[in-house]
């Protein structure tokens, strides 16, 4: 616990970079420092202690660091600033030469902050605490709060694979987590919080269960019964453990949503071996055929990686077939940027950076029209819509059951409340499907709606 008495700064705001996950611990981090006597303010409101909460993913995670240090030290130079996450923990050195530095802290040592905080004085050089991550065998728990309607639920952390193009397991260490019991009772928690959807996240989190002897489907079949959560949703899962019976139970169950996320990376069986992915292409396949059989109307998201060493043109072409065959609903692509202390860094064959943008380019596209067609096949059908209860400009938006996006004007009788509505047409020029809202609900029956990352 901290001395309250030794300082009188108390307000901190929050800076999070990167993935789900890290959204997930920052909003942890913010509820135990409240625990201890501090405000959250937003970022622009001159906080006492920035917290930033850096990524390691691309090549620009120092550069978007350091802007946003000096960002906070514009709001308020007598700001103490702590860094932590990915970053963090892999460079703790570059970010002890950022002035305006008081503290870094490494990716388990950040669930922690309170302990490390110490008097807030500023210092001329930053202490550091970031441990071996590869030794530490810590899970620490953590869902995001400030959103009442859907929370991110951490599962799982680290990473055994190792793949030659990531960093991952360098920064958040092996594969762990907390028991089947432990989860199920953060679900809980976040439910009587208020939160009406759960979206499990994590490192890799088909790997559930590895150090606790229980398994993924364990899991599932734990959080189908927590009467506090009305929808779950299983966020990015590996095809090697996205097995069958997940497949399964998910189209059999009453609250996980026809909704999958997989990463492929590569429609290149030669470039997989490459990457050191344990699968191959007809897996794959066989994973997205299963889930269209059980479940037509699911939406499937799938990663993919372009430019990475050793894609020959050949090899791009084979993903661009791959992708074009597949009935997904939407890409999340990624553009290589080479990651020091990668195995990737002794495959010979670089692709040059314009080629890469020119790949990405085209499979950004064959996105939009893969996500435009399945927003059409639901023109003039039923969904229920669960309806978040912040604004943006006057804007609420909401997710049908498989993830199609609502956007319409805000009304607080549709906030944190699933509404059965009726989609109408896609509109060619805004992206936009008008919807219908039934009467006893609300007086106008007109509202909008656009898919996320939809470019028409």
């Amino acid at each position: 616990m901290i001395d309250q008495s030794q300082f009188t700064r108390r307000t901190v705001a929050f800076y999070t970079l990167g993935c789900k996950l890290n959204f997930s611990e920052t909003s942890t981090i913010a509820r135990h420092l409240q625990e201890e006597g501090f405000v959250r303010v937003n970022f622009n409101d001159g906080a006492d202690i920035y917290v930033i909460n850096t990524c390691s993913v691309t090549e620009t995670a120092e550069k978007k660091c350091r802007y946003t240090i000096n960002k906070a030290l514009r709001t308020n130079p007598k700001a103490f600033i702590v860094v932590t996450g990915c970053f963090a923990q892999l460079k703790p050195e570059n970010i002890v030469n950022m002035k305006g530095v008081d503290l870094v802290l490494g990716s388990n040592e950040k669930l922690d902050m309170a302990y490390y905080l110490g008097s807030l004085e500023k210092l001329d050089t930053a202490e550091v605490h970031a441990g071996n991550i590869a030794k530490d065998k810590r899970f620490m728990t953590s869902w995001s709060s400030g959103d009442r309607t859907r929370t991110f639920l951490k599962v799982q952390d680290g990473c055994d694979y190792f793949c030659t193009y990531c960093t991952i397991p360098l920064a958040r260490g092996r594969s762990r987590n907390a028991t089947v019991a432990e989860t199920v009772q953060q679900a809980r928690d976040a439910g009587n919080a208020g939160a009406r959807e759960i979206i499990l996240t994590g490192v890799n989190i088909g790997d559930f269960g590895k150090s606790t002897g229980e398994s993924f489907l364990d899991l599932i079949k734990g959080l189908e019964k927590v009467d506090e959560i009305e929808r779950l949703r299983i966020s990015s899962i590996e095809p090697n453990l996205l097995s069958e019976e997940i497949i399964s139970f998910v189209a059999a169950s009453e609250k996980f949503m026809p909704h999958f996320h997989i990463p492929l990376q590569s429609g290149s069986d030669e470039v997989l071996k490459l990457m050191k992915r344990k699968y191959d292409t007809a897996l794959f396949r066989h994973r997205v055929e299963t889930i269209r059989a059980l479940l037509p109307n699911a939406f499937i998201g799938v990663d993919v990686i372009t430019g990475v060493r050793g894609e020959t043109d050949k090899a791009f072409e084979e993903t661009r077939a791959l992708l074009g065959n597949l009935k997904i609903s939407q890409l999340h692509v990624f553009t290589y940027s080479e990651r020091p202390n990668t195995q990737a860094l002794k495959i010979d064959y670089s692709v040059p950076q314009e080629e890469r943008k020119r790949r990405s380019g085209i499979l950004h596209e064959l996105s939009a029209n893969k996500t435009r067609k399945f927003y059409q096949q639901f023109e003039n059908t039923s969904a229920k819509v669960l309806f978040e209860e912040h604004s943006t400009d006057g804007t609420m938006h909401g997710f049908t059951e498989n993830y199609l996006r609502v956007e319409c004007p805000f009304n607080e009788k549709l906030a944190n409340r699933i509404v059965e509505v009726r989609l109408k047409t896609l509109s060619p020029h805004s992206g936009n499907m008008t919807i219908e809202i039934p009467e006893n609900i609300i007086e106008k029956e007109d509202f909008r709606y656009s898919p996320e990352n939809l470019h028409l």
